[in-house]
């Protein structure tokens, strides 16, 4: 689903598509075919958008395998504030796929790394409670732009346990400042496992 505000300020829905994709996910590579899967557009508008984005310099092109692959270039000029754009429009909660991952029931912590939030990070999800894998692959498959993104899913005895080891996995995400906790209904728990 296209963001409202961002849908409005670009004339191609699938040009924001696009966006999306390679603004959130910048360390990857797509083909022509891959990416009209991915979005469910036509070839044609997909073609005709990442020619624009190549010409104008936010994504570059090279041939591997007899395929043209598209990466984001991350030395654009305006790169730097597009992907701020669509970070906010994931972080503000206006996506809807994070709204629906937020009300899954039995969720006790959830935190938006990688993607989300444009840091390297091992996942971009980190999904703690009694919230079933299928859910949560069942909503991430319906947004084009969530399809790559990658989770990790705890119970909530596992997460503690974890945390209270000072496991590495588990560490590197929860302390990065940048990431970002959008459900936490265990803070005590949290806090004491931490000690």
């Amino acid at each position: 689903m296209v963001p409202a505000a961002l849908k409005a300020l670009f004339s191609s829905q699938t040009r924001v598509k696009l966006l999306s994709v390679f603004l959130l996910h910048p360390e990857e590579e797509y083909f022509i075919r891959q990416l009209t899967r991915l979005l469910s557009e036509q070839i044609n508008s997909i073609r005709r958008e990442l020619e624009n984005l190549r010409r104008i310099g936010l994504v570059r092109a090279r041939h591997k395998n007899r395929k043209k692959y598209y990466k984001t270039d991350t030395e654009f000029i305006f790169y730097q504030e597009l992907k701020t754009m669509f970070q906010k429009e994931v972080r503000g909660g206006e996506s809807a796929t994070v709204a629906s991952l937020k009300n899954l029931p039995g969720l006790k912590f959830l935190e938006l790394a990688g993607s989300f939030v444009g840091t390297q990070s091992k996942v971009d999800l980190l999904v703690v409670g009694d919230t079933k894998k299928e859910v949560i692959e069942l909503l991430l498959a319906q947004d084009p732009t969530m399809r790559n993104v990658k989770y990790s899913l705890f119970s909530k005895a596992d997460f503690l346990y974890r945390l209270s080891l000072r496991d590495r996995f588990i560490l590197e995400i929860v302390d990065d400042p940048r990431h970002l906790v959008v459900v936490n209904n265990i803070q005590k728990e949290v806090e004491e496992a931490r000690k």
